[in-house]
């Protein structure tokens, strides 16, 4: 059921990164009551009557998405609930989940904290040799990348460190250790890679493949605008068959990858999750240390927080920067490892992205004013998470005021029917997006043409067709694409029809 209250009392009172599709013109007119000149109440005349707005009902039958379509708008000043269907119910938030996880950190960490990186050295520089240990410490930092490595790596030189006598570590411990953020994911999709105290390249590794006169050639590499170093710790092998395109293996702590060579073509490249996040930044430190002249052994993963003196050190952005690259890309990773730096903070200690974002469901229905917040991860790419639209949209009104979220929003594009942007939209939306195979979600705020603020949510999920796909093909399942396309034109339309009904 749909549920709206009048417009005669209301008036006396986050699509972008997807590439997809063509949504619905706005209305020509307004659907409101025109004004008398002199100004008086609102009266309805056969002058001023307008079109009707189609009902959200009817929008919901015109996109067929089957399953389960709710939704909740309410004015973003007021939190008066305008219009509602199945506002109650718990739906899967997909990369939604990240708005929330952003307000978590803010919380917990506030806006200006930054992740450090550290190189520890437990005894003294003599004559350009460190007497001790080297320790790449990680702090937790999801921006760390090949460039920022490359910079330690020349600090370590201006500090005079020419060669270490002792061993090379590499310390992740400042997050708990976790394989993978979904294991029902395929293994070599590069947005569900491991998660450490320590990721570089948010844990990915560049896999590139030539096709020549003897063969294929293949290259592992950690690579940069700026840098390539090679890695052997991720190592592929082709195959000759059709399927499955690729397999994984962990051996001897290295990730071992076979990938079909008929699915190659001429060549191409992409990037493969990483597994062994400490041993990938540490190889791929030695090499840019070895560029400056500086040798050091293989790296070993450090089992404990190490001590000694801090000798090189590297700050990440502010997390509110970290935050907007986050809504704006979705990026998984992100998500997660701040999400569990803040229950670090809070806690002091956790062992699993569950019971983090256990605690992250427990501080979002206590400090957001949500009832049944259940997540099972910080970015959204678990199914299992739930949320209702009812509890998205009263969170964001309740944050509104403090103006912590919508700056870090981006701007949603609202487009023509022909699938161009439409720069002059009357309407404007800043939202999160959120789309897995068959659930498409956005929660954010529209601004009316006359200014009115509304705070919104939409969650959209066919559970019976998700449940049909194998774990293999649910990079790009049959039928998915066609689905998002549909449902993000479904958003537009209800955003419309928002915009025209409660905006004056």
């Amino acid at each position: 059921m749909t549920k709206r209250i009048s417009r005669r009392f209301f008036v006396g009172a986050g699509l972008a990164g997807l590439g997809l599709p063509a949504w619905a013109d706005a209305p020509k007119r307004s659907l409101r009551p025109v004004l008398r000149p002199s100004g008086g109440a609102a009266k309805i005349t056969k002058a001023a009557a307008t079109p009707k707005a189609a009902s959200a009902a009817a929008l919901i039958k015109e996109a067929n998405l089957g399953g389960r379509v709710a939704f909740a708008v309410a004015d973003a000043k007021s939190g008066l609930m305008l219009e509602s269907r199945e506002g109650d119910q718990a739906q899967p938030p997909a990369s939604v989940t990240k708005a929330v996880t952003a307000l978590y950190a803010l919380d917990a960490l506030g806006p200006g904290h930054r992740f450090v990186t550290r190189l520890m050295a437990n005894g003294p520089v003599q004559g350009g040799v460190l007497k001790g240990d080297l320790v790449l410490m990680g702090g937790g930092d999801p921006t760390l990348d090949t460039n920022v490595m490359a910079g330690l790596a020349a600090k370590l030189k201006a500090a005079g460190v020419q060669r270490v006598s002792g061993q090379f570590k590499v310390w992740g411990g400042a997050l708990p250790s976790i394989r993978q953020i979904d294991k029902s994911q395929p293994d070599h999709v590069g947005y569900n890679p491991a998660l450490s105290g320590i990721s570089l390249n948010y844990n990915r590794v560049h896999f590139e493949w030539k096709r020549g006169s003897n063969g294929w050639s293949t290259v592992m590499d950690a690579r940069s605008d700026k840098y390539r170093p090679a890695v052997s710790m991720a190592r592929m092998r082709v195959v000759n068959r059709s399927l499955p395109v690729y397999t994984y293996t962990e051996t001897n702590g290295q990730d071992h990858w076979t990938v079909a060579s008929k699915a190659l073509g001429k060549g191409g490249s992409r990037w493969l999750p990483v597994r062994q996040p400490e041993t990938y930044a540490g190889e791929v430190f030695r090499a840019l240390a070895r560029a400056q002249g500086i040798k050091l052994g293989a790296p070993k993963v450090a089992r404990s927080r190490p001590g000694g003196t801090a000798i090189v050190s590297h700050a990440s952005p502010e997390l509110s920067v970290i935050l907007r690259g986050m809504l704006k890309y979705s990026n998984n990773l992100t998500a997660e490892m701040v999400g569990l730096a803040a229950t670090t903070k809070r806690k002091g200690k956790v062992n699993s992205l569950k019971a983090s974002a256990s605690e992250m469901s427990r501080w979002a229905n206590a400090s957001l004013g949500m009832s049944k917040a259940k997540l099972v991860d910080h970015s959204g790419l678990g199914s299992d998470s739930r949320l209702t639209a009812k509890d998205m949209t009263v969170a964001l009104v309740k944050v509104r005021k403090q103006g912590a979220l919508r700056p870090i929003l981006k701007k949603i594009a609202m487009r023509h029917s022909n699938g161009k942007v439409n720069k002059g939209h009357p309407i404007k939306v800043f939202a999160k997006t959120g789309t897995l195979n068959f659930v498409s979600a956005l929660a954010g705020y529209l601004v009316a043409a006359d200014g009115t603020e509304m705070a919104f949510t939409i969650f959209a999920a066919d559970a019976g067709k998700r449940a049909q796909i194998k774990r293999g093909d649910r990079e790009k399942p049959q039928g998915a694409r066609g689905w998002n396309k549909r449902a993000k034109k479904l958003q537009q339309k209800l955003i419309e029809r928002w915009g025209t009904l409660y905006g004056t």
